[in-house]
């Protein structure tokens, strides 16, 4: 089956608003993956997070942390000793050079503790919109909804945004949730992408949404689409075969 569009129109309110609420019901206790003790240990742990799963930075972590576990120490941190233990999580060079640079930066002016502003946390290397939201939504309780690609992937199925860029998601999704609610809905969207409305393909058969969702119409219609295609293709096939002559030797019957 062929990659999966998305829709190409936005829900009505109403039926947004009952995803959302199947979406709280379905995962009332949604957390962060991320482990963590504290916001400087947060911060790390997201920034490693791109293009990496959580499960891998869970991994990875531990041993980071017992041998930095300040910003005052990972700040004097020789990159080659930080690649070595975050290799696993990919693009460690480039980490690596992040999350030394930001520990300097929280030292040199946020005095080791680590803000609670956008615009300092963006002013961190390593650190942009969706990070910053991460860290103020989950370690300082503050109203932000950070966007990733399971959140973007969800929102767009379920017809709730048609934006094409993690802001327009943002601006989108937020203005259908509460603003008390931002910091969880980004939960609830993660956890959903996570375990049903994965990529390539959702499980739609076992998803409570699925009676409202848009997506389930669309996967319908390239299935019909793909088992028609595949159709003509056998009854082409065995026409031709039907068809088609037997080749003709060209080898010469020897004479006895």
């Amino acid at each position: 089956m062929p990659k999966i569009p998305f829709p190409k129109k936005t829900v009505a309110a109403g039926v947004a608003e009952r995803e959302l609420a199947i979406l709280k019901k379905t995962y009332p206790n949604a957390v962060t993956a991320l482990h963590y003790t504290n916001p400087f240990e947060l911060l790390i742990a997201v920034i490693l997070s791109a293009q990496c799963t959580d499960a891998r930075v869970n991994q990875t972590t531990p041993a980071l942390f017992a041998k930095y576990p300040t910003p005052q120490a990972l700040a004097k941190a020789k990159p080659s000793d930080v690649e070595k233990i975050i290799k696993s999580c990919g693009f460690f060079r480039t980490k690596a050079k992040n999350i030394i640079s930001a520990s300097r930066d929280l030292v040199a002016e946020h005095g080791g503790e680590v803000p609670d502003t956008r615009e300092d946390l963006e002013a961190l290397a390593g650190v942009g919109r969706k990070t910053a939201n991460v860290v103020m939504s989950v370690a300082f309780g503050e109203a932000a909804f950070a966007v990733d690609t399971h959140v973007f992937r969800v929102s767009h199925r379920l017809g709730l945004t048609i934006a094409t860029t993690p802001l327009g998601v943002e601006r989108d999704v937020t203005a259908l949730v509460p603003e008390k609610k931002w910091r969880f809905a980004h939960h609830w969207l993660i956890l959903h992408g996570r375990e049903i409305c994965k990529a390539p393909t959702p499980l739609c058969g076992q998803c409570p949404l699925n009676e409202i969702c848009p997506t389930p119409p669309i996967i319908a219609k390239l299935r019909a689409a793909s088992l028609t295609g595949a159709a003509g293709r056998i009854r082409r096939d065995a026409t031709g075969a039907a068809t088609r002559r037997p080749a003709r030797s060209t080898s010469r019957v020897k004479k006895r």
